[in-house]
């Protein structure tokens, strides 16, 4: 029976090893972090090589530089493990009202009410017009980070009122807008910008900025944008495809809830 429970456990270990680097694998794809991380295994494998050959002077050395590099590594990989932290603590129990859904105790209380038919429908409308604009999502992660660098308000969510906030000659079309639930809540954002190399040059600033809220936080973001008027859904750093206004509406909508 030791047997059997030790064989479990070793099982359970191996599972739990494999999330681990798989996580880590995914925060750092694509990022210059990963050369960095693949020299940190090296160094690693190196060291325990040395243990087992006995080369005590070399183990020491390595030993050393292993222990002092932790500190070095909270450094380096600062916006990764940010983002892991993030994604630990971003699950479905911690979520508004995720855990009170799923014993279905008054489910119409807590379903979104975020319009995603007005965000889509405004993105594609301006989309034709050629309108830039870019939309900001919140999840669980606060964003009152950035919304202290643009103009606080508490407007209903609705198409019109996206169009006109954007609209090229009104004087909060600049910046983002910070949508919560069904309420815009701030306009004319400064958000900060990817510096990720992997980003295609032919998209701008406001993709780029797109891009690092996502990094840094569990948001959503939506861009149009003004030269080809056409819409961008950024999630987790990535562009998420799709093929039609309504595939992009029922990923949106799953996202949301």
């Amino acid at each position: 029976m030791d047997i059997l429970d030790l064989r479990i456990l070793d099982i359970l270990d191996i599972v739990f090893v494999a999330l681990l680097l798989y996580y880590v694998y995914k925060l750092v794809r694509g990022t210059a972090a990963v050369n960095i991380f693949i020299g940190i295994v090296v160094i690693y494998l190196a060291f325990l090589l040395t243990q087992l050959l006995q080369m005590e002077l070399l183990s020491s050395v390595l030993g050393e530089f292993i222990g002092v590099g932790v500190f070095a590594l909270i450094v380096v990989f600062q916006q990764e493990i940010r983002k892991f932290l993030l994604m630990i603590g971003s699950t479905n129990f911690t979520q508004k009202g995720r855990f009170f859904r799923s014993f279905k105790f008054n489910r119409d209380d807590f379903d979104s009410k975020t319009n995603v038919e007005a965000i889509v429908n405004a993105c594609e409308a301006m989309g034709k017009t050629y309108t830039g604009a870019l939309m900001v999502i919140q999840k669980s992660s606060k964003l009152d980070f950035v919304k202290n660098t643009g103009d606080k308000m508490r407007i209903e969510l609705n198409q019109p009122i996206i169009e006109s906030i954007f609209f090229k000659n009104s004087p909060l079309h600049d910046g983002a807008m910070i949508i919560e639930e069904n309420k815009i809540t701030a306009t004319r954002v400064i958000l900060p910008v990817s510096n990720d190399r992997s980003i295609p040059l032919r998209f701008g600033l406001r993709h780029r900025a797109a891009v690092g809220i996502t990094e840094k936080t569990d948001a959503l973001a939506l861009v149009v944008s003004e030269e080809t008027g056409q819409t961008s859904y950024i999630k987790d750093g990535q562009f998420i495809m799709f093929e039609t206004m309504e595939e992009l509406k029922d990923k949106l909508k799953e996202d949301v809830n």
